[in-house]
């Protein structure tokens, strides 16, 4: 099926997202409005298992939502940097630790109904000592859990990251 973009009208304009209001043709002739928040920068993610085979995790203050969140390490990719060499920067910036071998999970768009953000998600293993460098508003607690008491944190509602939850689970299935 097609979905031409007839008009598109940028609505904001910020630091790491644009917002535009798109008008679509539609299957059957007809028109709709569609808004899509468009994130400029990709993501990668990463399950980070330690050698004791505990799995390291960060809990950040997330502003939208007014709460300390529990999630796996994460961050924006930098212009053309490659998804593990961002992945490996970013899980020693946040959590000290640098990843001796790098394995490919999956790929989630975590918005699909107006956001075009992607994030690579890896399972990093072999962990090595490294220096954690926060940013300078970047205030980082590291906690670590077995999978088993992962999985059970989110039907508890104690885990509640879209990434975090899809990354435990594809990490559950590929271990079956």
């Amino acid at each position: 099926m097609s979905y031409e973009v007839l008009e598109s009208k940028t609505t904001h304009k910020g630091l790491l997202v644009t917002v535009t209001v798109d008008k679509i043709a539609m299957p059957d002739g007809s028109s709709a409005l569609r808004e899509s928040v468009i994130r400029g920068k990709n993501a990668a993610a990463v399950l980070a298992v330690d050698n004791d085979g505990t799995l390291i995790f960060v809990r950040q203050y997330r502003h939208a939502f007014g709460e300390m969140l529990l999630e796996i390490p994460a961050g924006v990719l930098n212009d053309e940097e490659a998804p593990e060499v961002g992945i490996a920067r970013e899980l020693e910036e946040e959590t000290g630790r640098k990843p001796g071998k790098l394995e490919f999970l999956c790929e989630m768009y975590p918005t699909v109904g107006y956001c075009s953000e992607r994030i690579q998600m890896y399972i990093a293993t072999e962990l090595t000592e490294g220096v954690q460098k926060l940013d300078a508003d970047e205030f980082i607690e590291i906690e670590r859990y077995t999978l088993e008491e992962a999985l059970g944190m989110i039907t508890k509602g104690e885990i509640k990251d879209g990434k975090t939850i899809a990354a435990l689970y594809a990490w559950a299935a590929r271990n079956k």
